[in-house]
């Protein structure tokens, strides 16, 4: 049986903190970090944290949609983030921090918009939800040491993902809705 890799994108502040959760999965073959949804070609980290760019810190899943569903992808993208906050996520502010699901084609495209519906019709948050879902654009890689930040850096990464707020938001918010790996 022969396989096709898919390719979903996500953005949901800093990056480094959006590779541990899809990364080792079964069905997911690469998480990159990198950028997205801008104007200027082959930007780098400086110039997208700038907020001049356009561009969104994002993480680009090759997977196997036999093996790991895009509305289980979509399902652990919600439970990394805060969906309600439009300035940026956690410690992390302005639009390169803020969070959007990046659809590559029209099934994605309505498969994000029910997810995001039955998020807000769950009434797990009491604010609206503001993630955008927006066309896949070009996809730039990040610098080398961005890549696969929560293993070459762990502490700092454990450190940072904790004191930004992002750890204590994602067990407080979805304790009873996690998702197993």
């Amino acid at each position: 049986m022969e396989s096709t890799y898919e390719v979903a994108t996500f953005a949901g502040g800093c990056f480094w903190c959006m590779v541990q959760p899809f990364d080792e999965l079964p069905g997911i073959i690469k998480v990159v970090s990198g950028y997205t949804g801008g104007h200027k070609n082959n930007p780098t980290y400086e110039e997208v944290c700038s907020n001049l760019t356009g561009h969104y810190e994002a993480v680009q899943i090759t997977y196997n949609p036999n093996i790991f569903e895009y509305e289980k992808l979509l399902e652990l993208f919600w439970q990394q983030i805060d969906p309600t906050d439009a300035y940026g996520q956690f410690g992390d502010r302005g639009d390169s921090y803020k969070t959007v699901i990046f659809y590559h084609n029209i099934e994605q495209k309505r498969m994000a918009e029910e997810s995001k519906r039955k998020l807000e019709d769950s009434n797990i948050f009491k604010k609206p939800i503001v993630t955008e879902i927006k066309e896949a654009s070009v996809f730039y890689h990040a610098e080398e040491n961005h890549q696969q930040y929560y293993k070459k850096n762990s502490i700092h990464y454990n450190l940072y993902k904790e004191g930004s707020g992002r750890g204590q938001f994602i067990r407080e918010n979805w304790k009873n809705h996690q998702f197993e790996k």
